[in-house]
């Protein structure tokens, strides 16, 4: 009897798995039938997956000299991997320091750095936009770069994980006359892949996608990146959507790709980043 209910328990849960699935992927399936499909043939009813005629000039087009797909899709790879480049130094090292290192105020200083998580990230768009503005930075892409290279709740997940690590590891690498640099580069940062790889892959998501920053701080066409390039394919408030359409899978490949091959450290980032020794 038990062992019935639990299998109809099972059957009822990968039905609800299977619909809310469906669900969420058939936006992207739309999305890419509707990049080969000519115009009048995107919003037919009843919708048909796949398209009466197929086409690939939207992507042509996408990639033509009248837009400068190219040049955006550069300078988003350019503005992410800096952003990753220097959050991953930035935030190991801090979480690190909070992690291992003893000093007066640490847990204080700690709660402190948690307690800006409540600060909503709109509230500091003004002054952020006076104080760039100041420094001479607006319209280019460190306006982008330098508020994304640290985040309070990566180091907060990454400390977790690196509390996870047990401590006799750097008392042994201690004792064979290591540093804490030493440590921290060859022994927590290693053993830590996990947490960081979950780090980089919600970090290159998050930036790839980001709209507002870019849009609020360059100005400049030739300088902007992806996610407002593409609201330039509107044209006098005519939408071709088949460009869209193919514009906006472009867009998605690199996030898909990324994730396909971080998902094992993805997961397991997650599922550990919580335990502690």
């Amino acid at each position: 009897m038990k062992q019935n209910k639990k299998r109809v328990g099972k059957m009822v849960m990968t039905a609800v798995l299977l619909i809310l699935g469906a669900a969420n992927i058939f936006p992207f399936i739309f999305m890419l039938s509707a990049s080969f499909k000519p115009l009048n043939e995107i919003f037919v009813y009843p919708v048909k997956l796949i398209p009466e005629h197929f086409i690939t000039s939207n992507y042509k087009e996408v990639f033509s000299a009248q837009y400068s797909f190219v040049r955006w899709y550069f300078n988003t790879f350019v503005m992410v991997g800096t952003i990753l480049v220097l959050k991953v130094g930035i935030v190991t090292l801090t979480a690190y320091a909070f992690a291992r290192l003893r000093f007066k105020g640490r847990d204080i200083l700690f709660v402190v750095l948690l307690s800006s998580m409540m600060i909503p990230p709109d509230a500091v768009i003004i002054p952020k936009y006076v104080i760039f503005k100041a420094f001479g930075i607006t319209d280019s892409m460190w306006s982008i770069v330098l508020p994304s290279i640290f985040d309070v709740f990566f180091v907060f997940m990454v400390r977790q994980f690196f509390l996870g690590i047990p401590e006799t590891l750097s008392e042994a690498a201690i004792i064979d006359g290591c540093g804490h640099l030493k440590i921290y580069s060859q022994i927590v940062l290693p053993l830590a892949k996990p947490a960081v790889i979950t780090m980089i892959l919600f970090t290159f998501i998050w930036a790839w996608n980001d709209y507002m920053g870019p849009y609020i701080f360059i100005t400049t066409p030739a300088k902007q990146m992806l996610s407002v390039g593409i609201k330039m394919f509107q044209v006098n408030n005519s939408v071709d959507y088949g460009l869209q359409m193919a514009a906006a899978t472009m867009v998605l490949i690199p996030i898909i790709v990324m994730f396909l091959f971080s998902q094992r450290y993805f997961i397991e980032g997650i599922a550990t980043s919580g335990m502690k020794n």
